[in-house]
């Protein structure tokens, strides 16, 4: 496939190094500023163009006439929406996706259309990433939730603790403890490295687990794994900017939430518009601050300021404190593996959250949702299994499927909805929605081919 990408920063980047990664596509990136260009270029295999991605004739030169899809994440969403205009006008660019993040736009979703700005999907990455949050807050324990089948089931990342049931016994023991056989394991990660899960494989301490089940089962399941936990009450969020502010509406009315803002203007508005949550002026990382508004009975502290480096101290601060978790958002790949490690418990990726989305619509073949994981080195993907010449998995046994190395049929759903479950003879028929968990990214073309 022929993408172009408009904007290099933090989102274009990653899309673009993952997708360049790709042996089917041909990227092309395009960005203002050169030494981005540059430092991207040197490290990935891809074509640059310096410009702004707006004007007609950098599109031309970007090869928008030839492109078959044009991802439009600058800083700027009327630059964003303006690119989609002009590739559709001149260039005819068959599928257009851009970043829109203010509300005023993506609430008047009459905007996006052919007759009007043609956009053919947008994502909002505050939002994506506010919604990501929040579950991670609703369900203690979880390090990731993820919705498949419009939220009929989810896969959910939990850490496996030494209290927990499931913990020293093989995964065939699922079964027959649950007496549940549509909770399935997705994957086992154990000292960083992938574990193929079979029925003999013993669930260790410390083990990374990627269980899929029935959105009503995920908090009984993550307990299985680890003791039992307490629903999150006292949040405190260091940031009150566009996502510290939406994650204090969105959990306002069930938990007691607190801002912690440095700006007196912008906690005046927060003010304004969270009725039951309170401002407060300050630093984060003030450890008085902290303790005065009893830090140490704090079941969350989310750090969402601009600065990565001041959300890694002030959650470490918070942990070492007395707070029960600690998330962090932070933007370099490296950071987010190696804060995990240590003191706090989760650090959060923008990128890696609102790349999933994007990979949804570029994904090949039937693949309606795509969730990137481990820091993109793995990939969760929901396909529907359409009767067609080229499908090798409908009116398949699971058997019969040739799944490449790494890749694994964690749940199946008619098109009811309904899970079905999983034995070797189960038929896949059309229509189903089948969700594959792939640990070797390399192999994802492969799974894709299947539908």
């Amino acid at each position: 496939m022929n993408i172009l990408i408009l904007g290099a920063g933090q989102v274009g980047s990653t899309t673009a190094t993952q997708l360049a990664k790709e042996e089917d596509n041909e990227v092309t990136i395009v960005d203002i500023d050169p030494e981005k260009l540059t430092k991207l270029a040197s490290r990935v295999d891809l074509q640059t163009i310096e410009g702004n991605a707006a004007y007609p004739e950098t599109l031309r030169q970007s090869g928008a006439e030839t492109a078959d899809m044009l991802i439009a994440v600058t800083s700027s969403d009327e630059v964003n929406m303006i690119a989609c205009q002009v590739a559709s006008t001149l260039f005819n660019t068959p599928k257009k996706i851009a970043r829109i993040r203010a509300q005023e736009y993506s609430e008047n979703k009459a905007l996006f259309s052919r007759s009007n700005i043609p956009v053919d999907h947008y994502i909002n990455p505050e939002q994506l990433v506010t919604e990501h949050i929040a579950e991670l807050i609703l369900h203690p324990g979880a390090f990731q939730v993820l919705d498949f089948a419009n939220g009929q089931v989810r896969m959910v990342g939990v850490r496996a603790k030494q209290q927990g049931f499931l913990v020293g016994k093989p995964i065939k023991f699922l079964h027959t403890h649950l007496g549940n056989e549509q909770v399935r394991i997705a994957a086992v990660y154990r000292d960083g490295e992938s574990i193929e899960p079979e029925g003999d494989t013993v669930i260790k301490k410390d083990d990374e687990v990627f269980f899929i089940a029935a959105r009503e089962d995920i908090d009984y399941m993550i307990a299985e794994f680890m003791q039992s936990q307490e629903k999150a009450r006292k949040v405190i969020i260091a940031g009150g900017g566009g996502i510290g502010l939406q994650l204090a509406l969105q959990l306002e009315k069930t938990c007691q939430i607190k801002i912690i803002e440095r700006s007196k203007a912008r906690a005046k508005k927060i003010a304004e518009l969270a009725e039951n949550t309170i401002v407060l002026v300050g630093d984060a990382a003030d450890d008085n601050l902290l303790l005065e508004e009893s830090i140490e009975t704090t079941d969350v502290f989310v750090a969402l300021t601009n600065s990565e480096e001041a959300n890694i101290l002030s959650s470490m601060l918070a942990k070492k404190l007395g707070c029960k978790k600690a998330m962090a958002l932070v933007n370099k790949a490296s950071y987010s593996g190696l804060i995990e490690t240590g003191s706090i418990d989760i650090a959060i990726s923008p990128q890696q959250i609102t790349i999933g989305s994007l990979l949804s619509h570029v994904r090949e073949g039937d693949v309606v949702k795509v969730h990137s994981l481990r820091r993109g080195n793995a990939e969760a993907l929901e396909a529907i299994a359409h009767e067609h010449a080229g499908s090798k998995v409908v009116g398949k046994m699971l058997d019969e499927i040739k799944l490449p190395k790494g890749a694994f049929i964690t749940a199946v759903l008619s098109s009811s909805g309904a899970l079905k479950t999983l034995h070797h003879s189960t038929i896949i028929e059309p229509d189903d929605h089948v969700i594959v968990f792939i640990t070797d990214r390399e192999r994802i073309a492969d799974v894709e081919n299947l539908f």
